[in-house]
């Protein structure tokens, strides 16, 4: 099976460090700007239901009006699954039809329309141990601005790999205003959390996003959770619960908003609906202080 790698000659690395101490940050192109649409990183640990979230948020935004892109981040491109019912060809896949020259592809080769006309977009990854997840962000970006996509688009969320932090993961927050990471109430998400805001903050010193805060996902409670807050200086955005209509809307290739209707199935609607009402109004920019791992452990880890 044949392979296409990525040319290193592709990447722009910075020689300095200024996203943080030791850095090498892949550095994209400062004239690839989004424009006038809201912008939204969610990130999260490893299958705590960043997409289901990203996905049902989506929903919720085009529910209230707005003309919504939806990019998932993540070499499974399952991100946008519940919206277009399928597994759609990534951007990586679309670029290697043409022999990697993007000025070849059309805007149908990448882009497919979602439930309530959500727009998706897989943005893929390159072969595993070849390539960096920044400079598919940076082509897909590249490529949505070709094709005036964006000008025509008044939210885009990127749904991002697990909690992957590296330089190439973190490349959606060069172009995010807000940063929401999705956290259940228990000591794994949480430490992830606490390693994401270290990421964030480094990233804010140079670009212009801000923590928007976290969505509690999964939980019964949030006891945990808003400990953690209280230290650090983060908020709770939303909070929704482990509920089994929300696994199986998974199963059947559906966002919640397609459900069959339920008095709990409405609580969660209202509440993503509530949520993407907050975020379009703007939400104050936090600034926490992440904690030291040992502190995490001192904090959560014991009785």
């Amino acid at each position: 099976m044949m392979t296409t790698t990525v040319p290193v000659s592709a990447l722009k690395r910075r020689p300095s460090a200024p996203d943080g101490e030791g850095s090498v940050q892949v550095h994209l192109d400062p004239s690839l700007q989004i424009g006038t649409a809201k912008v939204f990183a969610v990130y999260g640990k490893g299958g705590i239901g960043k997409s289901t979230t990203s996905s049902n948020l989506s929903v919720a935004f085009s529910k209230l009006g707005k003309r919504v892109l939806q990019i998932g981040c993540d070499p499974k491109h399952d991100s946008t699954f519940t919206l277009t019912k399928r597994l759609v060809p990534t951007v990586i896949d679309a670029l290697e039809t043409v022999d990697f020259h993007p000025e070849e592809l059309r805007l149908e080769d990448f882009v497919y329309e979602g439930y309530n006309g959500v727009m998706c977009v897989e943005a893929g990854g390159p072969p595993a141990g070849t390539g960096c997840g920044g400079y598919v962000v940076g082509q897909t970006v590249k490529l949505l601005k070709e094709h005036h996509l964006l000008e025509e688009t008044d939210v885009v969320i990127f749904d991002v790999l697990g909690d992957v932090v590296c330089g190439g993961f973190a490349a959606p927050l060069q172009h995010a205003q807000r940063a929401l990471i999705v956290a259940a109430n228990d000591f794994d998400s949480i430490f992830a959390m606490n390693r994401i805001v270290a990421a964030i903050q480094a990233k804010s010193k140079n670009y212009a996003v801000r923590l928007g805060g976290v969505i509690a996902n999964r939980s019964a409670d949030t006891d945990q959770i808003a400990r953690f807050n209280d230290r650090v200086g983060m908020q709770t955005l939303a909070h929704f619960p482990d509920l089994d209509v929300i696994r199986r809307s998974r199963l059947k290739k559906s966002t919640l908003f397609e459900m069959e209707p339920s008095p709990e199935l409405e609580a969660v609607q209202n509440e993503y609906l509530r949520l993407a009402a907050t975020l379009w109004a703007g939400t104050e920019p936090l600034v926490p202080e992440a904690l030291k791992d040992r502190e995490i452990f001192d904090l959560l880890g014991f009785d």
